[in-house]
């Protein structure tokens, strides 16, 4: 077993978890509160969180198809999720605007699926040098290998569904943490 398929093996089950985590803390959310904004402290609206985790994921794989690029490329995602969800790091405050093109919740759950899908492709097929191989990007003083900036992602994605569960108490919504662990998603 290569490092891209140990790594990969690892993180999926996170990954899968962190769709199925996405789809609930919406599932009840009409379009109004997927642009809800209840107030300091939650500026990340639904819609804005689960765009942004795709961009993540879509901008990781371009890192991993593309690691001698200084400058970032396309990304194989819709172009409204580039406009309206990538973000420049934490540093980047601009808050999530509103758009009558924004993509519905449905859109989003299955783009982040998808880009799950492609990143655990690439993964996979990454030779071990590649993994292995120093990483530049903001945090790369820290996580200094290709293979930690994968790790990051689960990181990154679980601090911002995070959010998304402090938005739902914020705007007195049930936990949807409670639904997967009752065994009880919503279809």
């Amino acid at each position: 077993m290569n490092a891209g398929e140990l790594l990969i093996n690892t993180v999926q089950p996170t990954l899968h978890m962190h769709e199925v985590y996405a789809h609930e803390l919406s599932a009840d959310l009409d379009d109004h509160q997927m642009d809800a904004l209840p107030g300091p402290g939650h500026e990340n609206t639904p819609r804005f969180t689960i765009g942004h985790l795709c961009t993540g994921a879509a901008l990781t794989r371009w890192v991993l198809e593309n690691p001698d690029e200084d400058q970032i490329g396309q990304l194989d995602i819709p172009d409204i999720y580039s406009e309206l969800f990538l973000r420049r790091g934490p540093a980047d405050r601009r808050t999530p605007q509103t758009s009558s093109h924004a993509p519905s919740r449905e859109h989003l759950i299955k783009e982040f699926t998808r880009q799950h899908q492609l990143l655990a492709n690439i993964v996979r097929n990454s030779p071990d040098e590649l993994l292995e191989s120093p990483c530049t990007w903001k945090l790369g003083h820290i996580l200094t290998r290709h293979a930690d900036l994968v790790m990051f992602v689960c990181s990154h994605e679980a601090l911002h569904l995070g959010q998304l569960a402090s938005w739902r108490r914020a705007q007195n919504l049930p936990p949807a943490m409670v639904r997967m662990i009752n065994g009880k998603p919503t279809s």
